[in-house]
């Protein structure tokens, strides 16, 4: 008798779950702090008579600290899911957010550039610069994205890279601008700490605009759900929809930005757990009902984080740690579970094979570069905030020069010769991660390998002050290890959508990781030593300030082990990057050759990271380019690749100490504004290629 009431019913049944539990989370969030406050506290506070002054003292806490608190986290949530449901429809790719976008990248970045240069905004006019910031962002990411079958992989790739570099540099200004960015490090995680309601009243209305325009773009989303063709010819205009929807969205998110910094991944989340449900209950997939919905499970997702987060950690340090630390990681689970369902394929392979080269051509390469390095590296040691002469190295050379000349080539040496065989180190691991994906878009800052070795090495660090380097080298090799075991496993493992290795799977549950490991990052320096910050972002930024020999030994021998080796088995790399039956019908061991040369990997990585830090895209340009003057053989691309990989650290860490001498620009930085503009162009380059 009662079942045509149901799906009638559903709805509003779903509702009313989602705001009774997140009514429950509020109630347990107020109480939740570093003062003693209790239940009854709290109800006295809130209910007329009782004590006065206990009342007062109840009343305080509440409007002070834990009131706003909970204010933030509700209304970022609530935009962050309208945001990222919008993204994901306009887009039509459940990979689509604010995050995989690049826009909280691009407001975090210019909240970071504002406070570095001394302005001080008021707070409409810093959500004005995130927004900027973050649409500039998107449309980049849009523009080198496009294409008709690139698949959700290429939208996430090209918005990782992007963000990569905009966080390379919102960490060289959080570098150079210590005093004026203090405290930014935590808040670029993303925090609901707030001192007072003044930042959520003004806040409110501008979310309360963005959550109208989305709702009344409701209808328009349905119907380009069927496609563009079939909007068209129901009297959409496409082009202008899309464009204002992503603006809408662009606005939900540097207001988000603005009040609690980039919260990682609920734009993500948010809407994925909500068209999850919307597909078991009849009406919800409409997006009248499901953008609310995606509101609502942003605004629990948020406040269930701060709740877990302030259960985990202690009062006190609870309010250090920022609640995107939490969410960051469960989007991260978010991204690889639908990296998973993803079917196998590939994004492209245009690119992966380089014109064939005559033996000549390939030689006179080789000692071009070789001369190029060699004038690298003595300009590297020529220049910086001091400049010294060819004499002076040659007298330094005899132990007979200055005090002077002495005390800068005793510095300087050792940070040239970290740069240069990192550079080479990185170049020779992009090649060999790059054949293993058959992606000549991978490389090992994406797939987790770069920030697993930075976990282990900064923990080691920061929890066990001066330890020496070997221990260090050993964190990071097998924090390497471990991830890329991890990302292997979950690309290749039972749930895995298709058969076998897919590269966009693979790459795509690499960048899942890679955020998680940058949260555990930020967990681990903001819990075991906040006030070392600084290093964590030298580290994190690519640098190779205060490098001595001891940490350029372990490189070296890696690299004079790592090479031979990789070179040895060239023949087999080579069949390795071409497919999967290729190397089985000639009797290859294809999983025991892939994982030898992921293993290779990972120690080359780990071994670059002990000398050079978190050096990003080395291991994407270097390897590319080195196919494209000498082909694809990896007998000639590997020590091509190692020759330019060290060309460009060295010359990027000379930049960096000389341009703007005597303040140092971190080496990650030039490499970040070198390798974003040039994955870019791969990207566009490959558009329209499956």
């Amino acid at each position: 008798m009662t079942t045509p009431v149901q799906p009638r019913l559903a709805a509003p049944a779903v509702f009313l779950a989602g705001i009774v539990a997140l009514l429950a989370l509020s109630a347990v969030h107020l109480l939740q702090g570093t003062s003693s406050l209790g239940l009854g506290e709290l109800l006295r506070a809130v209910l007329p008579g009782g004590d006065g002054n206990a009342r007062s003292q109840a009343v305080a806490v509440l409007v002070a600290s834990r009131i706003p608190r909970l204010a933030a986290a509700l209304l970022v949530g609530l935009a962050l899911g309208f945001a990222g449901c919008v993204l994901q429809s306009v887009a039509r790719n459940p990979l689509t957010s604010p995050d995989t976008l690049a826009v909280n990248a691009g407001a975090y970045v210019s909240v970071v550039g504002v406070a570095a240069f001394g302005v001080s905004l008021p707070f409409y006019a810093n959500g004005v610069v995130a927004f900027v910031g973050g649409l500039a962002a998107a449309g980049i990411v849009l523009l080198v994205a496009r294409s008709s079958s690139g698949g959700p992989a290429r939208l996430v790739l090209a918005g990782s890279a992007i963000a990569l570099a905009l966080n390379a540099l919102t960490s060289v200004l959080l570098m150079l601008f210590q005093e004026r960015t203090a405290g930014l490090f935590g808040w670029g995680s993303g925090t609901t700490v707030q001192s007072g309601l003044r930042q959520v009243s003004l806040a409110a209305p501008v979310i309360a605009v963005g959550i109208a325009a989305t709702l009344l773009l409701a209808h328009r989303l349905d119907v380009l759900g069927l496609g563009d063709d079939h909007a068209r010819v129901l009297g959409i205009d496409v082009r202008r929809t899309r464009t204002f929807a992503v603006i809408v969205a662009v606005l939900l998110s540097a207001v988000a930005v603005t009040v609690a910094g980039p919260i990682g991944f609920v734009g993500l989340c948010a809407p994925v757990i909500a068209r999850l449900v919307a597909a078991r209950v009849p009406g919800l997939g409409k997006h009248p009902l499901l953008l609310p919905l995606a509101g609502l499970t942003g605004a629990l997702v948020v406040v269930a984080a701060d709740v877990l987060l302030r259960a985990l950690v202690p009062g006190d340090l609870a309010i250090s740690v920022p609640t995107g630390v939490v969410t960051t990681l469960a989007g991260a689970v978010v991204l690889v579970w639908l990296a998973r369902r993803q079917p196998s394929g590939t994004l492209s392979t245009r690119g992966t094979h380089g014109t064939v080269r005559s033996r000549r051509w390939v030689a006179v390469t080789g000692l071009v570069l070789a001369v190029a390095l060699a004038g690298a590296f003595v300009a590297a040691l020529l220049l910086g905030d001091r400049v010294v002469l060819l004499g002076d190295v040659v007298n330094w050379l005899r132990g007979v020069s200055g005090t002077e000349v002495t005390f800068a080539l005793d510095l300087r040496w050792p940070r040239v010769l970290a740069a240069l065989l990192g550079g080479a180190a990185l170049a020779v691991a992009g090649s060999l991660v790059q054949a293993i994906c058959r992606n000549p878009l991978a490389e090992p800052s994406l797939l987790g390998v770069t920030p697993g070795a930075s976990v282990g090495a900064i923990s080691v660090v920061l929890l066990l002050p001066g330890i020496g380097i070997w221990p260090m080298m050993a964190a990071a090799t097998v924090a390497a290890f471990a991830t890329f075991a991890l990302v292997h496993r979950l690309a290749t493992g039972r749930g895995a959508g298709g058969r076998g290795l897919s590269s966009d799977r693979l790459v795509l549950v690499g960048i899942g990781v890679s955020a998680a490991a940058m949260a555990i990052t930020t967990l681990v320096v903001v819990l075991g030593s906040p006030w070392n910050a600084h290093l964590a972002l030298t580290w994190l930024a690519g640098s190779t300030y205060g490098r001595d020999f001891a940490q350029v030994v372990p490189v070296l021998l890696v690299l004079v082990v790592a090479l031979p080796l990789a070179l040895s088995g060239a023949r087999t790399l080579d069949l390795v990057s071409l497919d999967e039956d290729v190397p089985r019908v000639l009797g290859v061991p294809l999983d025991r050759s892939r994982l030898a040369f992921a293993s290779l990997a990972a120690l080359l990585t780990a071994a670059a990271a002990c000398a050079v830090g978190a050096l990003g895209f080395v291991g994407l340009v270097a390897p590319h380019a080195a196919r494209a003057l000498v082909g694809s053989q990896h007998s000639r691309s590997l020590p091509v690749a190692a020759l330019l990989g060290a060309v460009l650290v060295t010359v990027a860490d000379t930049l960096g100490r000389t341009v703007l001498a005597p303040t140092q620009i971190a080496a990650g930085l030039v490499t970040a504004l070198i390798g974003a503009p040039y994955f870019g162009w791969l990207l566009w380059r490959s558009r329209g290629t499956a």
